[in-house]
């Protein structure tokens, strides 16, 4: 059996890293000025939007953590494929901080619900603006000034700290809506009442960003095209079958796969491993062949990137 390398590229600075430590920095900042500037206030809202700030700042710092955490332990062997799902538990823990914080938000406007306190709207709209502003160009940082980059929708941290970041934007908007609202027309319960909205927010991106990287913690089965396409790769040359598939994440837009193909003219596995397209990220592939009847050698190695 051929020995072979398993860091499939973690031990390189991924590209959400040097952007989710920037974002850090000025999440860190504006938290602070939002949940004193509510306390000085009075504002629910504005309390609860920098509550929810401080969630992205924990949520960000475990992010640039794992990212640390992974890239140094790349090359430890005791990680069978690599530290790639340090990505993931990275997004998972961020998840159940946001399901934290959301109760906080509800317990907290309800609270004031009851409780009303008097509010200084002008100063809390215009600390609200701001940390709107800051959510902005927040977002356009992890974007890396592209928004449509498609690698946040792989990298869990990634996509952990945008899904924070668009999730505060939405709450400073509501904040500012309702501040707006009672200092026109008196309606100091919207205040309140957005900070319990933007908790239900909180906790429905939260309950998302888990069960996604939940699956792949629990290496579930890849979803998407990439068994299919991988199956059609083998099965199509010379009309091999393959009768066994398991196509699991081990990191962001890497996979590894496991096969078995039954010919009638069976070739070695490296012969099957080369028919895998470079562009299904399938970095690592187990292939077992049998001939039509009979059993056959099992191998595995690892695809080059």
């Amino acid at each position: 059996m051929r020995s072979h390398d398993h860091t499939f590229g973690q031990d390189q600075v991924q590209a959400g890293e040097p952007r989710t430590i920037a974002v850090v920095a000025l999440t860190g900042v504006m938290m602070v000025a939002e949940v004193v500037a509510g306390l000085a206030y009075g504002s629910m809202a504005l309390l609860a939007d920098g509550l929810h700030m401080a969630s992205h700042g924990a949520a960000l710092g475990i992010a640039v953590a794992a990212y640390v955490y992974a890239r140094r332990r790349a090359n430890d062997p005791r990680f069978s494929f690599g530290t790639g799902k340090v990505n993931a538990l990275g997004g998972f823990t961020s998840a159940l901080l946001l399901g934290g914080f959301s109760l906080l938000m509800a317990w907290e406007s309800l609270e004031r619900l009851v409780h009303p306190v008097e509010i200084a709207f002008v100063h809390a709209i215009v600390v609200a603006g701001v940390g709107l502003l800051v959510n902005v160009v927040s977002f356009f940082i992890l974007a890396g000034g592209h928004a449509g980059d498609g690698y946040r929708s792989h990298d869990h941290n990634l996509r952990a700290a945008s899904l924070h970041v668009v999730a505060d934007a939405l709450t400073s908007v509501m904040a500012i809506v309702a501040l707006a609202a009672g200092r026109i027309w008196g309606a100091t319960w919207l205040d309140p009442a957005t900070g319990l909205a933007g908790s239900l927010l909180v906790a429905r991106w939260g309950f998302g960003l888990a069960r996604e990287t939940g699956h792949v913690l629990l290496d579930h089965q890849a979803s998407g095209d990439v068994p299919q396409r991988l199956r059609e790769a083998i099965e199509a040359p010379e009309g091999d079958r393959v009768t066994d598939l398991h196509v699991w994440a081990i990191g962001p837009r890497r996979f590894a796969a496991s096969l078995c193909v039954v010919s009638r003219a069976p070739k070695c596995p490296d012969h099957y491993r080369g028919l895998i397209p470079d562009r299904l990220g399938i970095v690592h592939a187990t292939v077992e062949v049998h001939q039509s009847g009979e059993g056959g050698a099992t191998e595995h190695a690892t695809r080059p990137r």
